[in-house]
């Protein structure tokens, strides 16, 4: 990936924040690594060469900064969406593909590419390898937990994806030079912990519409297992055979959502912190997309009322599909009332002490449970049986609603699904996948904010057509499109 090395220069010189994130510099003199917002003195031009990403600058031998915490840099890239198959690889590294026994073949494998191409990709457009990347998100979640928790430092080393102690340690060593222990007492920057459970802080690139996420979630919310109250989301959580719970809320003092986790498995916390990533959308860069977004006369008014307008993802796959399938043909509010019932039912009960709050009772229902039952809700048989042959896929192939090679072959795949046709496959894609470019074009909302002096509303054809333009960003313009629709209907009403 090219960088404009002068460019660079200018930015850390003026210590730009809107540069924060995009590259990184490296010092030849110390050996560090920095964000452009680092309070250090600037290091004279010569001493400097920048990096696309933290991987690429620790892979050149650079160490990261004590000052600035590159850990805590927003995770955006100019790169992201610019290329399918790096964006998924990075999706699948987050969750841990490299962890453990995960090699670099098998995360090849999962994405349909032969492992050289996938390594010669990274180093295009991320200037470093795999292993390289997956090396420094457990080193930056690692020193993250070391100066925001009061976890054994076992646990941090098991939590942030270190097969041991001993590797932790040794890496941390190498790197900073220093021990873990010694690094802790160095920062003293600890968020207060959630009472039997670990707190976090996800940072993101501001502008950000909390108070649209969270109206999102809010009217989506199914009883019993999610709740919005506070400022603050609730939900349940399933995940490896485990049950607990998150909540999340906005901080006060930076640009970034503090995550109260409540996990019995500490292995998983980087899976779940991936999840979270995923629902709120942590990792847009919303100047690149609005500034693309713009050009359209029609969404240039929805995007600067709303510059932080978000694509909320789905926690899981299969919950995301059961309720895109539960939505077909009917109200948002009528969807959840059934779906309050399906988790009622069927979902797994989640113990007081997973959840700390007597309201969240209920995890979501597993493929496995919905497969094996006749799923009598009060709804269409042909909606019963669509649940159930999406829920028998899912337990026989537990990575059918991951990423695939890209969003025409994922929109096959789930219109494969009996009962899932375009509208849900792009809406599943666009929230269970976190395609990017996904489009549900037949959606009434999305023709309703674009209808002109007249009422007079695009077709699903002269949608798409129009929405080319939008590539690769259709998911954002959609949502802006739902705002703008749904801000429409409350003022007619």
């Amino acid at each position: 990936m090219e960088i404009d090395q002068n460019a660079c220069y200018e930015a850390i010189s003026a210590r730009d924040r809107r540069f924060d994130g995009r590259f990184f510099t490296a010092v030849k003199t110390t050996g560090i690594y920095c964000r452009p917002i680092c309070p250090a003195t600037t290091p004279k031009r010569q001493n400097v060469v920048f990096y696309p990403t933290a991987a690429a600058a620790g892979e050149a031998g650079y160490r990261p900064c004590l000052r600035c915490r590159p850990e805590a840099t927003p995770d955006v890239g100019v790169w992201r969406g610019s290329f399918n198959t790096v964006n998924r690889a990075l999706a699948f590294i987050e969750d841990g593909a490299l962890d453990d026994k995960g090699d670099v073949g098998g995360l090849a494998d999962r994405l349909g590419v032969g492992e050289r191409h996938l390594r010669r990709l990274f180093r295009e457009h991320l200037g470093a390898s795999p292993v390289a990347v997956a090396q420094t998100r457990r080193v930056h979640l690692a020193k993250q937990l070391l100066h925001e928790t009061r976890l054994p430092m076992s646990e941090v080393a098991l939590a942030s994806g270190f097969g041991s102690v001993r590797r932790f340690n040794e890496t941390f060593q190498t790197l900073f030079r220093r021990s873990p222990s010694s690094l802790r007492r160095a920062g003293r920057s600890e968020v207060p912990a959630a009472a039997g459970g670990v707190t976090v802080r996800l940072r993101y690139r501001a502008p950000y519409d909390w108070p649209a996420m969270l109206s999102f979630l809010s009217a989506r919310a199914i009883p019993g297992m999610e709740l919005v109250e506070d400022n603050a989301y609730s939900r349940v959580i399933d995940l490896g055979g485990a049950i607990g719970s998150v909540q999340v809320t906005q901080a006060h003092d930076e640009d970034a959502l503090i995550a109260q986790i409540r996990f019995p498995a500490l292995s998983r916390l980087p899976a779940i912190i991936a999840r979270l990533r995923r629902v709120f959308d942590l990792t847009a860069d919303p100047e690149a997309i609005n500034e693309h977004l713009v050009r359209d006369a029609s969404l240039a008014p929805m995007i600067a009322a709303r510059p932080g307008l978000r694509a909320p993802g789905g926690w899981d796959g299969f919950e995301l599909a059961v309720r895109a399938i539960l939505g077909q043909q009917i109200t948002v509010k009528a969807a959840i009332g059934l779906a309050g019932k399906l988790v009622e039912r069927y979902g797994e009960p989640a113990p007081p002490s997973a959840t700390g709050d007597a309201r969240l009772t209920r995890a979501f229902p597993r493929a496995e449970r919905m497969a094996n039952d006749d799923l009598q809700l009060g709804m269409p048989p042909s909606r019963v049986r669509s649940l159930r042959s999406l829920a028998r896929a899912v337990a026989d192939d537990p990575n059918l609603l991951e990423m695939g090679r890209n969003l025409d072959e994922a929109v096959e795949r789930l219109k494969a699904l009996p009962g899932v046709g375009e509208w849900t496959a792009q809406y599943i894609a666009l929230r269970g996948m976190r395609e990017p470019d996904a489009f549900p074009a037949a959606d009434v909302g999305l023709m309703r904010a674009l209808a002109d002096e007249t009422g007079l509303r695009p077709t699903e054809a002269q949608l798409l057509e129009r929405a080319e333009a939008w590539r690769p960003w259709r998911a954002y313009a959609a949502q802006h499109l739902w705002a703008a629709s749904s801000t429409a209907t409350e003022k007619a009403a």
